[in-house]
C-alpha cells in the first residue's frame, strides 16, 4: 500500500453525557485531539426525515493508526470536525498488513 496522503486537520470528538440540573442529562460533544487525515468522499444520497431533505455522503478517512484503547484511535460512535463539518464515525479497521494505517468509514449529514 502506498503512504496515504495526510492533509487535512481533524479534530476527534467524543460524547459524553452531562446532568442538566433538573435530573437528566445532555450530550456534550468533547474534543479529544486533532489528527492528519487522508479524506476521500464516498457516495451521496439524498433523505427525507421529519425535517425536511437531508444530504448524506459517506467518506473513507484515513489516519496513522494508535493501539487499541489509545485516546488517539479513532471508534465507531466517535465523530471527526472540520471547522463547522462534522462526520460521524462509523467503523474502523487497519487498512495495511502492517498497521500502520486506520481507515474510518464516516458519514456527513447535512439538513437542507
Amino acid at each position: 500500500m502506498a503512504v496515504p496522503r495526510l492533509n487535512v486537520s481533524l479534530t476527534l470528538e467524543a460524547a459524553q453525557r452531562e446532568g442538566d440540573g433538573v435530573g437528566g442529562y445532555r450530550v456534550v460533544w468533547r474534543p479529544l485531539g486533532a489528527l492528519w487525515a487522508g479524506m476521500k468522499a464516498g457516495q451521496g444520497r439524498e433523505n427525507f426525515g421529519e425535517v425536511g431533505a437531508e444530504s448524506i455522503v459517506s467518506w473513507q478517512i484515513t489516519v496513522r493508526a494508535a493501539p487499541a484503547g489509545n485516546p488517539r484511535r479513532p471508534a465507531a460512535g466517535q465523530r471527526f470536525r472540520l471547522g463547522e463539518r462534522l462526520f460521524r464515525i462509523e467503523a474502523v479497521a487497519e487498512c495495511d498488513p502492517h498497521g500502520r494505517w486506520l481507515i474510518c468509514r464516516a458519514r456527513e449529514e447535512e439538513m437542507a
